[in-house]
């Protein structure tokens, strides 16, 4: 969707060495692992050849070894396709030079690839009615692994079934999940609690100033960007209960015009503190709200060590971090297909959020929600309607 990462691998590290099985099982961590149902839902939306409807059998795909409980694993990982060489081919919807959320994910890959003699193809900027083909032709130049940046290119994902793409790992950056299919293994995290934890921070800063507005912007208006601002207004109301939310859709995540128009608008209703969660276009706005003396929040990645613009909360749910989760294990050949793995705030590393430079006990109560979040005394997906646990249940609860 949307500081380059350098190092914030690590945040998560050693969440989950197997990624897969292991990762359930974890004493230290409660990050959760889903499997695919047997029959893909992707099936009906793709022009996958007759082989490809192996998953319905109960064979993995491509006839892979695996259950629909466990996942799928490739033969021969990393080099699926036993041609001698380990290829990844990187799909992003962004700049991967947009020194944020977009760019994390090609650090993880080309700094993963460059340690163990692999080689990245990365295409980006690729707009959503292009997604599918631009798959299609990434499966052509052979990599063992094609890795979608962001789920605004789940257009792409029925392509993993796909003549063309067979012996091909697949990994979806899912963010807030996209449906889980054999194909593809994914990692994400749950909105209610990402978007419910960077509001009472929000909260938390606006209380200080005596501030009760505030601004949201972001690109389409779909279920992500609207469920991620429903758990920030929430967020902010459990601190600011008279507050207000002023949100515009600006259709894009990285046209930069856009996105500053729409902070100016709200800039004059108000605003005392905004959220770009945005991708390539978070810089302009933040560097238009630094001028303004306006605090304003990351989406994604690390930047409370940044200056120019400077960062007032650290929204940390970085795709990088999460990616390197799964290149491990595809490294040491043990990564399934067919499974999804599930970060929890407040018991994972990340994701998390963080107060750049807080006032009075301001880093102690937002420490304590987080806590609370990962022990289930605070339950956003009920707090906001989301209800996006599915099935998850916190250690505390």
């Amino acid at each position: 969707m949307f500081n380059r990462r350098k190092g914030a691998a690590a945040t998560v590290g050693a969440a989950c060495v197997l990624f897969a099985v292991a990762c359930s099982s974890s004493s230290s961590s409660s990050t959760t692992t889903t499997a695919a149902p047997a029959t893909t839902a992707a099936a009906s939306n793709t022009t996958a050849a007759s082989s490809a409807t192996t998953a319905s059998s109960g064979a993995g795909p491509w006839g892979w070894p695996g259950d629909a409980k466990t996942g799928y694993l490739a033969p021969h990982e990393p080099d699926v396709n036993g041609d001698g060489k380990v290829v990844i081919g990187v799909i992003s919807p962004g700049d991967t030079h947009d020194h944020g959320y977009y760019e994390s994910f090609v650090d993880e890959a080309n700094s993963f690839a460059k340690a163990n003699g692999w080689q990245v193809i990365t295409v980006d900027k690729v707009p959503d009615s292009q997604a599918a083909q631009a798959a299609r032709n990434m499966c052509q130049q052979h990599p063992d692994m094609v890795a979608i940046a962001a789920s605004e290119l789940k257009d792409a994902i029925p392509v993993a079934q796909e003549a063309v793409c067979k012996d091909t790992v697949w990994y979806v950056a899912g963010g807030q999940g996209v449906t889980q299919t054999p194909y593809f293994v994914q990692t994400n995290d749950l909105e209610s609690q990402d978007g419910y934890a960077s509001g009472y921070a929000a909260g938390l800063l606006m209380k200080d100033a005596h501030v009760t507005k505030a601004g949201f912007i972001t690109g389409p208006q779909v279920s992500f960007t609207t469920g991620f601002e429903k758990a920030w207004e929430v967020g902010i109301k459990a601190v600011v209960p008279n507050a207000t939310v002023v949100t515009t859709y600006t259709g894009d995540f990285n046209d930069s015009a856009k996105a500053v128009e729409a902070y100016q608008a709200q800039k004059s209703q108000g605003i005392g503190i905004v959220y770009p969660y945005l991708g390539g276009s978070e810089f302009a706005v933040v560097g238009a709200a630094n001028k303004d003396n306006i605090p304003a929040l990351s989406a994604g990645t690390p930047k409370c060590s940044l200056t120019n613009p400077k960062w007032a909360i650290s929204v940390i749910f970085d795709p990088g971090t999460y990616f390197a989760t799964a290149l491990g294990p595809f490294k040491n050949g043990t990564l399934r297909v067919g499974t999804a793995l599930t970060f929890h705030m407040g018991v994972d590393p990340a994701p998390t959020v963080m107060i750049c430079n807080p006032q009075g006990n301001d880093a102690a109560m937002l420490a304590n929600v987080i806590h609370q979040i990962g022990t289930g005394q605070i339950r956003p997906d009920q707090l906001t309607g989301l209800n996006d646990y599915n099935g998850y249940t916190p250690s505390g609860a």
